[in-house]
């Protein structure tokens, strides 16, 4: 069997019998497979960040990372922002699925979801996995805010860095260095409001008094950037480390399920009906995929749970394919999203995968529709959160 015939070959997903008609999903999966055969790097595949907060660093108070929320659970009143995801034009598939790049082209491939995250499954299906001291990360989240005077508002747009070392092991301390890497105006029209205004050095913004909170209250930041701040903080219970639908331990993460119905059922005991931030009501689905999300971004679970929720998300109804997009870093992956009706208007929240590691590259939140006297524009990225490391090691906090 020559190796375009095995790669095929080993693209199919294991649910499928391999003497069974190849259907549309299966076809794509392999063409997708084909496409993604990248030589494996060394080390395990970056993952994005635990818990970033929704907002950057106050004037006076440095920033400290909510241990236990799920990564993108931050509510539209909290994260009312932006980011820099571009979408690329891809080129439409026709009925037979999509043809093979021309040589020296620049053709896209247009993939489903479920391509897309089975895909994301095989690559992560099997890393390298040794656990090591700490869990240790690196990531930059931003948001964009509409600020300024009635008549005369502009947005800017805020970004902080956030590196973190979690023990793996109980009773240790969660180590962190956060900076906030200061705001400019998000655009060219919003600086030269923002220069009419006076060119500012401060601008204020309403903040939720706590996660998924309606009330809100002023913060007031600088453009200007802000020297690291260093932090530890002992693991709550002594052994604590992340959220994924309640609070977890190291062990129970180690211990998730690698196949996808029971990993679906493990999780969905935690489920209560309202979303993750707050006690506003949440459809199951929606609930689903926002912790599985969180878990397959941030958290150091196996590889083959990984896999697991990859495949687990390629089953939820919800779940689109938004085609490729680069994230604020320059890289370009394949992109999922789930849209989602909020007080704010309809927000999509989306995930950026690299299919040639099973990486999650970034993610965000979108304004799609807004909601009437908003001030959030359709189509503004009003959160990101970038993935720069994430890996096992025994290199103590510095």
């Amino acid at each position: 069997m020559n190796d375009v015939l095995r790669t095929l070959r080993d693209a199919r997903p294991a649910e499928y019998d391999p003497d069974a008609p190849v259907d549309e999903h299966v076809r794509r999966a392999e063409l997708a497979r084909a496409m993604a055969t990248a030589p494996e790097p060394p080390v395990s595949p970056p993952v994005s960040p635990p818990m970033l907060p929704p907002v950057p660093v106050p004037v006076s108070v440095p920033a400290r990372r909510r241990r236990f929320r799920p990564v993108w659970g931050a509510g539209l009143a909290g994260t009312v922002a932006a980011g820099a995801l571009a979408a690329v034009v891809l080129v439409p598939s026709g009925e037979d699925g999509p043809e093979p790049p021309r040589a020296g082209g620049d053709t896209e491939w247009t993939l489903d979801a479920k391509t897309v995250l089975l895909t994301a499954a095989q690559k992560a299906d099997g890393r390298p996995d040794t656990m090591r001291a700490y869990w240790h990360t690196v990531s930059i989240g931003s948001s964009t805010h509409t600020v300024g005077k009635a008549g005369a508002r502009y947005s800017v747009t805020a970004r902080s860095k956030y590196e973190a070392w979690t023990p793996s092991r109980p009773n240790g301390k969660v180590h962190g260095r956060d900076q906030y890497l200061g705001a400019k105006p998000t655009t060219p029209a919003d600086e030269a409001a923002w220069r009419r205004a006076g060119s500012p050095d401060t601008f204020e913004v309403r903040v939720p008094i706590g996660p998924g909170s309606k009330i809100t209250k002023p913060a007031r930041w600088k453009l200007a950037p802000a020297s690291p701040q260093s932090w530890a903080s002992p693991l709550t219970g002594g052994d604590t480390v992340f959220w994924l639908g309640r609070n977890v331990t190291m062990k129970q993460l180690r211990a998730l399920p690698s196949d996808p119905k029971r990993l679906k059922a493990e999780l969905m005991r935690w489920y209560e009906g309202h979303d993750t931030e707050s006690d506003r009501p949440m459809d199951a689905g929606d609930w689903l995929y926002e912790v599985t999300r969180g878990m397959v971004l941030a958290m150091p679970v196996r590889p083959e749970v990984r896999a697991a929720g990859f495949r687990m998300l390629a089953g939820l109804p919800a779940v689109k394919s938004i085609g490729q997009i680069k994230d604020p870093q320059g890289r370009t992956g394949a992109a999922i999203a789930v849209d989602k009706k909020t007080p704010g208007g309809v927000i999509r929240d989306q995930m950026i995968i690299d299919l040639t590691t099973g990486a999650a590259l970034a993610g965000g939140t979108v304004m799609l529709r807004p909601a009437p006297g908003s001030d959030v524009p359709a189509g503004r990225t009003m959160s990101s959160e970038v993935a720069l490391t994430a890996e096992w090691t025994d290199t103590p906090p510095r």
